[in-house]
C-alpha cells in the first residue's frame, strides 16, 4: 500500500488548474497553437478548447492571446498572467509532493503517520527543519550523539544532553526534525578536511541572494532536502547557481524537534 494524492486548484467551487491543464498550457507555449498542442497530447481540438475556455471563464485575466493572419500566420500565445499561474501551480505542486513524501514515510503504520502529522506542523523560527529518522543514539558523558538519516538520503549527527533524550523519550526509528539555524552553517567550494566531529553535506547551489549586510544561499542536498544558510559576503567563496558546494555543521548546532 502506498500513500498518494493528486493536486488541483479550484475556484468558485469549480476545477481550475490541474496537471493536465498545466501540461496543455506548456504545449501551447511550445507549439504556438491549440490544435498542435492537442495533437501532441493525443486529444481532440474540441476537448483542448473546452479546457482553455473553462480556465478563461474562471481566471481573473485572459490566459491566451490569439493572432490571426499576418506575415508569420496565425497562432496562440500565453499571456503573462498564464505564466504566473504556471509558476504558482509548480510551486504549490512541489510543496504538495513533499507533503505526500512525508506521509509515505509512514508506510502502513497509522501510529507513525500520526507522529509525522504532528511534526509536520512544528513551529520554529529556524530556517532549516529537516524531516529525519533516528538511526543511533550514543551516550558520550552528559551528552548523547544522535545519528539521523535525512529525507531524500544522507545522514547527520546531533549532540544534545542525555537528559533531553530522556525527557523527549527519543528512540531509534523515531521520526524527528533536525533543526538548524541558517547562521550556524558554513559553506565552502572545496571538500573540507574529513572530521568525524563535524557534519559535512555535499550539495548544489540553487540560488544566491545578496543584501546590504549578508548573503543568503540555498544548497540542494538531495531531491527532498535543501539547506538555507546566511553568511557575510566576505565569508562566501566564489560560488554561483549550479556550482557544487559543501555545508559544514557542528553537531551541537543541530536541535532535535519531535
Amino acid at each position: 500500500m502506498k500513500i498518494d494524492g493528486r493536486f488541483w486548484l479550484s475556484k468558485n467551487d469549480k476545477s481550475f488548474l490541474g496537471s493536465g491543464r498545466i501540461e496543455l498550457l506548456r504545449h501551447i507555449e511550445k507549439t504556438g497553437s491549440i490544435h498542435a498542442a492537442a495533437k501532441e497530447m493525443k486529444m481532440s481540438y474540441k476537448a483542448a478548447w473546452e479546457r482553455i475556455n473553462s480556465m478563461n471563464e474562471l481566471a481573473d485575466e485572459p490566459i491566451i492571446e490569439r493572432k490571426i493572419g499576418g506575415k508569420g500566420g496565425g497562432g496562440t500565445t500565453l499571456t503573462p498572467y498564464a505564466y504566473e499561474l504556471i509558476n504558482t501551480y509548480d510551486r504549490l505542486n512541489e510543496l504538495h509532493r513533499q507533503f505526500i513524501e512525508r506521509f509515505a514515510q509512514a508506510g502502513e503504520n497509522p501510529e507513525r503517520l500520526a507522529k509525522i502529522l504532528n511534526r509536520t506542523f512544528l513551529t520554529t523560527s529556524a530556517r532549516n527543519q529537516i524531516p529525519s529518522v533516528i538511526k543511533e543514539i550514543k551516550e558520550v558523558g552528559i551528552n548523547s550523539l544522535i545519528t539521523m538519516s535525512i529525507a531524500g538520503g544522507g545522514k547527520i549527527t546531533s549532540s544534545i544532553t542525555s537528559k533531553s533524550v530522556k525527557n523527549m523519550a527519543l528512540g531509534v526509528s523515531d521520526d524527528v526534525y533536525a533543526i538548524i539555524k541558517s547562521s550556524d552553517i558554513e559553506i565552502s567550494a572545496t571538500p573540507p578536511a574529513k572530521n568525524e566531529s563535524l557534519n559535512i553535506l555535499e550539495g548544489t547551489i540553487q540560488n544566491i541572494k545578496l543584501s546590504s549586510q549578508s548573503v543568503e544561499v540555498s544548497l540542494k542536498v538531495n531531491e527532498l532536502t535543501s539547506l538555507i544558510l546566511v553568511v557575510k559576503e566576505s565569508q562566501i567563496p566564489s560560488l554561483k547557481a549550479g556550482d557544487k558546494a559543501y555545508a559544514t555543521i557542528h553537531p551541537s548546532n543541530i536541535i532535535i524537534g519531535s
